[in-house]
Parts: C-alpha cells; sequence; structure tokens
C-alpha cells in the first residue's frame, strides 16, 4: 500500500520534473456553484494531465536494469502519454496498449512522444491481459494506470500540493473534488491530505453510468460497470476500483458523485470561458459536479481538480455549443 512516506518520497523524485500547478479562481463560477471554487487545474502539467506524476513516480522508482530493458503500460490516453514522455525522458523505451476507439489526438501524441502504441478493442479484448503478454515476452516492466503503488504516490504529489495552496488561502475545511476512474489520483490525494490538511476531505466524481466508485463507497464493496466503453468521459471509464485504491477510498473519501455527459461539457465551456482553460469531458466532471451538484457539497468552498484537457477539436467544438 502506498503511505505518506512514499508520496514524499515521490515528491523529492519528481521536483524540477513536473509542474506545481496553481489554483485558479473565478466569480462567475462561485456565483454558479454558491461557494468559493478553488481550481487545481492538471490540465496544465506536462502531457495534460497528472498522469506525469504517476509515471515519473513509478520509472524512477525501478531499477537501472528495470529500466534498461524498458516499460509497458495500458491507458485509453492520459497515462499512455505520461509513460511515453516519462519514459523517453529518462532514455527507455516504452510499449503503450491503447484501445483503438482512444481519442485520435492521444493515440497520435503518444507516439510522437516516443512510445510504441498497440491497439486493441476494449469491448472484445483485455488490455490487461495483452499488456503481460508483452511483458513477459519482451522482459518489460508494467507500469499500472492506477492499482500501482508507486504511481499512487506520484499522484499523491497533487494532494500535497493542494494542502499548501488551501493552507495559503486560508481554507480549512472543504469538500476536493477529484474525477475518479480507478482511483489512483483520489487515493493518492487523499493519503495526502490525511496528514496534511485533515479538514479537507477527498470526494471522487464519475460519469452517470460508470459510477463503480461512487457505489462502491455506498455499499463498502468492490462495484462493477456494466460496460468499458460508451460514454464521452474516456479518461476515466474503468471497469471498477483498484483492489489496492478501493480501501484507501472506502477509509477516507466523503461519497461519491456523478454527472451526465452535457454537464461534463457544459462544464468545459465555463472552464474555457471563466478560467481560460482546455478540459476534456473525463478531466471535467469534478468541475461539474461543483457546478451542477452544489446541494450535494459542503463548505464555503470545494477545490476541484481538473485532471486533463486532452480533447479531441471536434469534442472541444461541441462543448463550446453550451455557452450558446
Amino acid at each position: 500500500m502506498s503511505t505518506l512516506q512514499m508520496i514524499e518520497a515521490a515528491a523529492e523524485r519528481l521536483r524540477g520534473n513536473v509542474r506545481e500547478t496553481p489554483i485558479l479562481t473565478s466569480p462567475f463560477l462561485d456565483e454558479i456553484a454558491g461557494r468559493r471554487v478553488l481550481v487545481k487545474p492538471e490540465c496544465l502539467q506536462h502531457t495534460g494531465s497528472f498522469k506525469f506524476r504517476g509515471a515519473w513516480s513509478a520509472i524512477s522508482a525501478l531499477s537501472e536494469a528495470e529500466r534498461s530493458r524498458g516499460v509497458i503500460a495500458f491507458s485509453s490516453g492520459n497515462h499512455a502519454q505520461g509513460v511515453a514522455h516519462a519514459a523517453a525522458r529518462h532514455g527507455i523505451a516504452s510499449v503503450i496498449i491503447m484501445p483503438s476507439d482512444a481519442p485520435q489526438l492521444k493515440i497520435n501524441n503518444t507516439r510522437a512522444l516516443g512510445g510504441e502504441v498497440v491497439l486493441y478493442d476494449r469491448a472484445t479484448e483485455s488490455r490487461e491481459e495483452i499488456g503481460e503478454a508483452l511483458a513477459v515476452e519482451r522482459g518489460l516492466t508494467l507500469i499500472r494506470p492506477y492499482d500501482e503503488p508507486q504511481v499512487i504516490a506520484g499522484q499523491g504529489t497533487t494532494g500535497l500540493e493542494i494542502a499548501r495552496q488551501a493552507a495559503d488561502l486560508g481554507v480549512k475545511h472543504a469538500d476536493v473534488l477529484v474525477c475518479c476512474g480507478g482511483g489512483g489520483l483520489t487515493s493518492g490525494i487523499a493519503l495526502a491530505l490525511e496528514e496534511h490538511a485533515p479538514g479537507l476531505r477527498p470526494r471522487p466524481c464519475e460519469p452517470e453510468g460508470f459510477d463503480d466508485v461512487k457505489r462502491s463507497l455506498a455499499t463498502g464493496q468492490i462495484q462493477s460497470n456494466a460496460a468499458t466503453s460508451g460514454n464521452i468521459c474516456d479518461a476515466i471509464l474503468t471497469p471498477q476500483p483498484g483492489d489496492i485504491t478501493f480501501p484507501i477510498l472506502n477509509r477516507l473519501c466523503g461519497p461519491g458523485l456523478s454527472v451526465s455527459e452535457d454537464e461534463a461539457m457544459h462544464a468545459m465551456a465555463l472552464a474555457f470561458l471563466r478560467l481560460k482553460i482546455v478540459l476534456e469531458p473525463g478531466g471535467a466532471v469534478s468541475l461539474a459536479s461543483a457546478l451542477f451538484r452544489r446541494d450535494e457539497i459542503e463548505g464555503d468552498a470545494v477545490i476541484v481538480v481538473a485532471s486533463g484537457g486532452n480533447t479531441d477539436p471536434d469534442v472541444f467544438v461541441k462543448a463550446l455549443e453550451f455557452l450558446t
């Protein structure tokens, strides 16, 4: 299990290699949400999402012998780009298994960042089985997208930053809304906040119909999704919470939140208009939750982790239609 010590050690390895993303605010968003909205834009991180943190943490923690053989990952796009870029900056090879229906931007970016892309059909094939087979065949180290202690530790550095930034802003008690797939980011943030800002309560945010974490927290047992595709929030569509991440989420998180596709798209448009940032649908569900689930949130302030901004241009154009 990832511990606070692992997160702090990851922070040292990440220092100078990742961006400390700021906190953004807008009185217009505050008015919609009915409280202060503090947005942490991980869309401004290297490769356009928080995933670079976990990728750098995991690769930098490998032995020299392990790194020399290269790494492999499976991802719909953001973990893919993070691993490809972190591997290239370490001077090693990376193989990335991606669903064939992933946004073309993410596939193209992963290749451009140096990753060897292997496509699969997520409706009929198992990325885990493909990844494990290639790992054995080529001697590659598998960097899992969320159920991996060093990945969780890297994502947890986001929580260390939130704790410092919230203290600077005088925010001691607030819900921290986190876009959630398998739970790596949410669990890492939860572990960091438990020690450094116990008044900040992490809450996972998901698309409606793919709210396995929300349902798992409500029942206290891991629940799965009937499908892993068919929603525009591709970045956070996973079968179920991780075996490592769920016990952390179950112990430290408040109730989950879920929003519709239209609400995620509307949040993308408002983030562009009011904060001047670009979000992808899966990276906007936390902001959508803050804006459109205001009655399910407590306190005078809410902290929103906008987790990624790798959206195809045609999707972004459709999002902007919500402003008309």
